[in-house]
């Protein structure tokens, strides 16, 4: 069989020219599939897990669809701040967009590590509810940290835990193995609330108070895990009995057919979103995607693989009724939740890790 040709260079010969390191300059760049050429990609970080499969379906097949640009799903570490200022310092761009948290974002906008958005006249963008959004960050869904239980082993082994948190702190009364967060945000909260702090009076946090709290359930605490996908595992096999645990992951454990509960009473619940690294030379084309991941009907496509509630405020009226009914943006569930307080957050994140982190290795 002949070989083929490329604009006249065989492929074996176009592999040589590709080997011949600088030479490949010397290539034209008709010679390089679109597809290919990083112009026309950039790099999303997301949280991964179930998001692997959202975000391609909801955004970046779409995406490149209507714009011709590639978008590259990659999953990172919680809480990246260390590795967002590592590539601002060294202008190394692993990623260009950002999934952060709305307090890591405040934490890194503070230290000017953040490019600004410029979507204060954007119709689209500006149909996202104004409190989950800043100049820095375009809020993409809403989440919820809830406690979460085996159906399988309450009420058989004790009462169902739904009255809040101090039913994680029950152990004579609700007995069974527990699993909390390995990190303040998420843990300091739970505390106060198992302690008897009333819902409007957790911030700013007590932290004596909090970590007194926390004394008294760390010898019973089974596994303290790091990451979302850690603690959907957690409760799917069983390993755990109740589970701090983010909604949307217990709730793909569900979907799954895991005899898993959720219990909204106290919950707490924030935004995450869209950012731009300080400098990223792929700003515009990531405009462009933060924009076509804030329409309301691309958010809604979200809901369907990860029970997070859309930021744009028409997203709810594209969503299925039967899901709805697992979403933090429930107005049921609102009423006795508590929102996640970023302004403080930002502001004492690094210190309380940093004494949180003491405290877990202490004996």
């Amino acid at each position: 069989m002949a070989r083929k040709k490329i604009s006249g260079i065989t492929r074996r010969n176009l592999v040589k020219i590709m080997g011949a390191g600088p030479a490949l300059i010397a290539v034209p760049e008709i010679l390089v599939p679109r597809k290919a050429r990083a112009a026309d990609r950039i790099v999303a970080r997301d949280p991964g897990g179930p998001f692997e499969k959202a975000m391609k379906e909801a955004y970046h097949i779409p995406f490149q669809k209507a714009t011709g640009i590639e978008v590259v799903g990659v999953t990172a570490a919680h809480e990246p701040i260390a590795l967002i200022k590592g590539m601002v310092e060294t202008k190394n761009f692993q990623w260009d967009a950002v999934i952060l948290s709305a307090y890591t974002q405040e934490t890194l906008a503070a230290q000017n590590m953040l490019e600004p958005l410029g979507f204060e006249n954007d119709p689209i963008v500006n149909e996202v509810a104004p409190h989950l959004r800043t100049p820095y960050i375009v809020g993409n869904y809403v989440w919820a940290t809830v406690l979460a239980y085996r159906t399988d082993v309450y009420p058989a082994k004790g009462k169902v835990p739904s009255g809040g948190w101090k039913d994680m702190w029950d152990m004579k009364g609700i007995p069974g193995r527990r699993a909390l967060r390995k990190y303040p945000v998420d843990s300091l909260e739970p505390a106060l609330m198992a302690d008897g702090v009333a819902n409007d009076k957790v911030y700013p946090l007590d932290l004596d108070r909090a970590f007194k709290s926390l004394d008294k359930i760390k010898k019973d605490v089974a596994v303290w895990w790091s990451g979302g996908a850690q603690s959907s595992q957690l409760l799917k096999v069983g390993e755990v009995d109740m589970c701090v645990a983010w909604n949307g992951r217990a709730q793909a454990v569900i979907d799954e057919g895991a005899p898993v509960g959720i219990s909204w009473n106290q919950a707490t619940y924030s935004y995450d979103g869209w950012t731009i690294p300080k400098g990223n030379p792929k700003a515009e084309l990531v405009r462009k995607f933060i924009r076509f991941a804030s329409e309301a009907k691309n958010q809604a496509v979200l809901t369907q693989h990860v029970a997070y509630g859309p930021t744009n405020v028409n997203g709810m009226k594209f969503v299925d009724e039967k899901r709805k009914l697992a979403l933090p943006t429930n107005p049921e569930f609102q009423k006795n939740m508590v929102k996640n307080d970023q302004a403080y957050w930002a502001k004492n994140q690094e210190k309380v890790l940093e004494r949180f982190n003491a405290w877990v290795a202490s004996a």
